[in-house]
């Protein structure tokens, strides 16, 4: 399997498992994105911790992701990039659209910031 998806309170966290996102495995991401957004599910948190390398393909993958949440006004979150990944988002500037955390577990914890500050909004409005 070169994606794997866990669902946990309501979060999509996707696991790469291939050496690299490149136009070989990104079409199979951008497919399991689709799914989870599909089945009503706008957290998603794409750990990259397994990724050395990211092409053009892969970046177009995880730009669909953060489309998909920011669209259905959820959170995308890239997580655990290897020094080369985060350099060519860098170069790309998509560090300034995609939110990044080191790891998976803080990328989890933001996540749920986000959801309960969301839940708060909404108690204010009322």
């Amino acid at each position: 399997m070169k994606f794997s998806t866990e669902l946990r309170d309501r979060i999509a966290i996707v696991t790469s498992h291939v050496e690299k996102l490149d136009a070989l495995h990104a079409p199979e991401l951008k497919g399991e994105l689709l799914r989870i957004a599909k089945e009503g599910c706008n957290r998603i948190i794409l750990d990259m911790t397994e990724s050395r390398y990211c092409d053009s393909s892969g970046l177009s993958a995880v730009l669909i992701g953060n489309r998909l949440c920011r669209d259905t006004e959820g959170t995308f979150v890239l997580s655990g990039l290897q020094p080369s990944v985060e350099k060519l988002i860098q170069i790309s500037q998509l560090d300034r659209v995609l939110t990044i955390t080191p790891t998976s577990s803080e990328a989890y914890d933001y996540v749920v910031m986000e959801m309960t500050e969301g839940e708060l909004g909404k108690d204010t409005d009322k």
